[in-house]
């Protein structure tokens, strides 16, 4: 019998790391979604009372939030006068919440664009009614998208003048 020999363990292990959100990702989330609303609500949409105000409201509500959050962590991390220091255990929470907001804003925009666009086709009085509700839904889930990305980017550690003057050093 053999054994099996693990690999090797150092400075060359590459462990999985958590990298910036992938537009890419956000997209192909966003039509699987809108692909999946097209389907639901060609199927049931007569089934379903009208379209409801509240999710875009919260929406909107979460994508200003986020967006003070990363205008305000900014500004501590920059250390600006005026500005208390952040907390580092607070910026990775805000790390994984905007990465979790992008996803889910992406899911949201994406089922909202398929039920605007079924909405706009749809020749009737109730369809029509609806229009305004998935519009809002689709406008302030962009909204959180762009705010989550924003937090996520604001989180980044700025580089410290030592760590420039490295990387030019590098270049040849």
């Amino acid at each position: 019998m053999t054994e099996r020999q693990s690999p090797p363990r150092g400075p060359t292990d590459e462990r999985p790391r958590m990298g910036p959100t992938r537009i890419s990702t956000l997209v192909v989330a966003a039509l699987a979604a809108a692909a999946l609303a097209w389907l639901l609500i060609s199927l049931f949409y007569n089934d379903i009372p009208p379209l409801p105000w509240l999710p875009p409201a919260t929406i909107a509500a979460l994508a200003v939030l986020e967006g003070y959050a990363a205008i305000d962590t900014r500004l501590r991390i920059d250390r600006r006068p005026g500005r208390d220091p952040v907390d580092p255990l607070t910026v990775a929470r805000f790390v994984v919440l905007a990465k979790a907001s992008s996803m889910a804003a992406a899911i949201f925009a994406g089922f909202y664009a398929g039920v605007d666009a079924w909405l706009v086709v749809e020749p009737t009085r109730a369809a029509g009614n609806d229009i305004p509700a998935a519009t809002a839904g689709l406008v302030a889930s962009l909204g959180l998208v762009v705010a989550a990305l924003l937090l996520e980017r604001a989180c980044r550690v700025p580089k410290r003048p030592d760590d420039e003057r490295e990387d030019t050093d590098r270049e040849p």
